[in-house]
């Protein structure tokens, strides 16, 4: 068995710590390259110390990393939405064009689709198409980023930006603004 120079034993106690903490540090870990050694100002009192067991077991060989692909999978779509809404109140004060999809100009769905599209999720590009994606969510429910749907059709959309308010694309009169739900007739949500 090879043996760990007295020297280099706080150092592996530290990678060791690291590692074993997390799993992102120990992949992170394996592309690092080694730190080196400092030489002391003075020699140690014997030059060929030496210890006959590791002081500190490698941490890869004793740790278990669990990987929870249904977490993670859950984590994705939300971190689309909250992108995406984020994106789209960026645009509060761009203008208003009836069919237009950005980046400086949009109409309702053209908003929508942008936002979603940038922040790595296509959609369908219009109001009506987009209220059959994801999944149902009552208005009780809502949560930042879901999809929020007005008038018969349903004929207009905007992004939940949380406090019964979102960020939409009105009309010609009006720029991107964020509004309150109330001052449309609610249709239905989606969540994507």
């Amino acid at each position: 068995m090879p043996t760990t120079p007295v020297s280099l034993r706080p150092a592996l106690a530290r990678r060791a710590a690291v590692v074993a903490g997390s799993a992102a540090a120990a992949a992170l870990f394996a592309t690092v390259p080694a730190a080196p050694t400092a030489i002391p100002a003075t020699p140690p009192a014997s030059p060929t110390v030496t210890v006959s067991s590791p002081v500190v077991p490698l941490a890869a060989r004793s740790a278990t990393v669990r990987f929870d692909p249904q977490a993670v999978a859950a984590t994705a779509p939300a971190a689309v939405r909250t992108s995406a809404m984020h994106k789209a109140l960026g645009k509060v004060g761009a203008s208003y064009r009836y069919g237009a999809s950005g980046p400086n100009a949009f109409d309702c769905s053209g908003l929508v689709s942008w936002a979603f599209k940038s922040s790595g999720k296509s959609l369908p590009r219009t109001s009506r198409a987009m209220s059959h994606v994801g999944t149902p969510v009552s208005k009780s429910a809502l949560q930042p980023g879901d999809l929020v749907f007005f008038y018969g059709g349903p004929s207009h959309v905007g992004i939940y930006i949380g406090n019964g308010k979102i960020v939409h694309a009105s009309n010609p009169q009006h720029p991107v603004k964020t509004a309150n739900l109330s001052t449309m007739p609610f249709h239905s949500a989606r969540r994507v």
